[in-house]
């Protein structure tokens, strides 16, 4: 039997593809997976990082899931969404945003991650910038790169409510910049853009008509303290041209593993989107789609409620983290996240000896020490923050704040 030989065992192992070099497991995913090693070896954790609404989806999507099935709606759709469901999505798009979108300027896919990678795979040349302002949900930089892209990230701090500013957005336009994207409100920082806010980045936008403009709504009913939720589009609309403007029904609607997102643009680029989508999973899942349709066309009395009950947890958040010496923490306009500030326990040594250098080894402190799992703001491109989701029960927030305010109160 032949030996083989080190080089012979080298070039038989897995490469990677350049694409991804750079690109790892999620520090969220990482996080996670320890929280709940730890969980099973018997430590009471509690896991503060989840993405995803503690509500379960509303019975009346659920049962018209049940009725698309026994209807027999389970083969293929039209590639980038039923008729039915654009329609819908049209409705929504005129009823709440006043905006106006026919069917083929909307398109369909699993979830709004697969619209960013459409979008972008459909657009972005090798060495195309896409300007990005921190703190940032990470896949949007990932699937950048991914795509060949270059992402220029902005940091953004609390100082100036983790908002883009018009001097900055000028500053980083360049003749390769292809799009700008934001999000309001926010993951992970809560914050979110009024009208007011939009109107300086909209000016500077008209005045560069080579960059895109892709904006990420999905928070759009999680808003707090009358806040008034706008798009871009509503606002100017001779930026509809070269906008596309991204939802879906997961986070409002509880419907994560569904895996529907949508989005509306324009038609050149939707059917550039629908390419892509044709050669990677095509349609979305039918039965998600016949369930979106009631969740955006069935009754929205429920959204008060549940916003309710958000704001509720966010005030208790926010109170008990800024009566912790250390920690100072921004009340966000919208979604379920607190991003707060740690910068006055850095330089700091926990009770073992450790020196806390940065928020990473807090958070590190805080699931070792206190056995609460929270995500470093360095995950999002911006320190020292960490992000705590409070889409949990207010028990357990309750005693997960408790146990980090006493993890503060033993830093030297």
């Amino acid at each position: 039997m032949a030996i083989n030989t080190r080089s012979q065992i080298d070039a038989m192992s897995f490469r990677p593809a350049s694409r991804i070099a750079s690109i790892g497991v999620s520090k969220i995913l990482q996080i996670g997976a320890r929280a709940n090693a730890m969980k099973r070896e018997g430590f009471p954790v509690i896991i503060l990082g989840a993405g995803e609404p503690d509500f379960d989806t509303p019975d009346n999507v659920k049962e018209a899931a049940k009725a698309a099935i026994d209807r027999g709606e389970t083969k293929y759709t039209a590639l980038d969404g039923t008729p039915e469901l654009k329609k819908a999505i049209a409705a929504k798009f005129q009823r709440e945003n006043g905006v106006d979108y026919t069917l083929d300027e909307i398109t369909v896919a699993t979830g709004a991650k697969q619209i960013l990678f459409n979008a972008f795979m459909a657009s972005i040349d090798p060495g195309d910038e896409v300007i990005i302002p921190t703190p940032y949900w990470t896949s949007y930089s990932d699937i950048v790169e991914i795509c060949g892209g270059v992402p220029v990230l902005i940091p953004c701090d609390a100082e100036v409510g983790f908002r883009l500013r018009a001097d900055q957005l000028e500053k980083a336009i360049t003749p390769r910049t292809r799009w700008v994207l934001l999000n309001s409100p926010s993951n992970p920082s809560g914050a979110a853009y009024s009208e007011a806010d939009y109107r300086p980045l909209i000016e500077v936008l008209l005045h560069h008509r080579h960059v895109w403009l892709m904006v990420d709504d999905m928070y759009e009913h999680i808003v707090y303290d009358g806040f008034k939720f706008v798009t871009p589009v509503a606002i100017e609309p001779r930026l509809k041209e070269r906008t596309l403007t991204i939802n879906g029904v997961s986070k409002a609607y509880a419907m994560t593993g569904w895996r529907i997102g949508y989005a509306g643009g324009p038609k050149a680029l939707i059917k550039a989107m629908a390419v892509i989508q044709s050669q990677a999973t095509s349609c979305p899942c039918s039965v998600s789609q016949a369930a979106s349709v009631e969740a955006l066309n069935g009754p929205q009395d429920f959204l008060k409620g549940r916003q309710a009950s958000f704001k509720h947890r966010r005030d208790l958040v926010v109170s008990t983290l800024n009566a912790i010496p250390g920690i100072t923490c921004r009340a966000p306009e919208g979604a379920f996240y607190t991003f707060a500030g740690c910068g006055g326990v850095i330089g700091k040594t926990t009770p073992k000896g450790k020196r806390i250098e940065a928020d990473s080894d807090f958070t590190d402190y805080l699931l070792e020490d206190a056995h609460v799992a929270v995500v470093p703001g360095s995950a999002f491109g911006l320190s020292p923050y960490f992000r705590i989701s409070y889409a949990t029960s207010e028990t357990e927030l309750a005693e997960a704040l408790r146990r980090i305010s006493e993890a503060c109160s033993k830093l030297q």
